[in-house]
């Protein structure tokens, strides 16, 4: 696995303000010419380190969106079982495991809270679920 240095870290940070920023202005914001941020960038990708480019859509644009973060504790050692059923979901944007009371943190979105409603009920009857707390984001400062 790569370590990341200070520049990796400094073309990161300027990706996540704006993914679409061309080349010449990430090397001008970080004192380094063209051809070292597209080495760079290419080494990120190629390593796995950067995934892709994606774009972030302000809430109140989709302001019946529902978005939430659900804390789940799956019983025993049913993770890896629950983890499968979940990622069944297309609400379910991102999982994540975690250690503390509980096992696993999802990212959820819904268009509707009917939706939303279903979509708990839904978790809740995964098999090896046996406590989940869900909180509905309600507004994001943007990094």
């Amino acid at each position: 696995m790569q370590t990341l240095d200070e520049l990796d870290r400094g073309l990161i940070a300027a990706l996540r303000l704006d993914g679409r920023a061309p080349v010449t202005t990430l090397a001008r914001r970080l004192g380094v010419t063209r051809s070292t941020v597209n080495s760079r960038l290419q080494h990120l990708l190629d390593s796995g380190t950067v995934l892709g480019f994606s774009v972030r859509v302000r809430e109140e644009r989709d302001p019946d969106s529902i978005r939430a973060i659900a804390l789940i504790e799956v019983e025993g050692r049913s993770t890896n079982q629950a983890i499968r059923a979940l990622r069944g979901f297309p609400e379910v944007r991102a999982l994540h495991t975690t250690n503390g009371g509980w096992d696993l943190v999802a990212d959820l979105r819904t268009d509707s809270l009917g939706n939303f409603d279903r979509l708990l009920g839904q978790i809740r009857s995964v098999e090896g679920v046996v406590n989940s707390e869900t909180s509905v984001l309600l507004s994001s400062a943007l990094l």
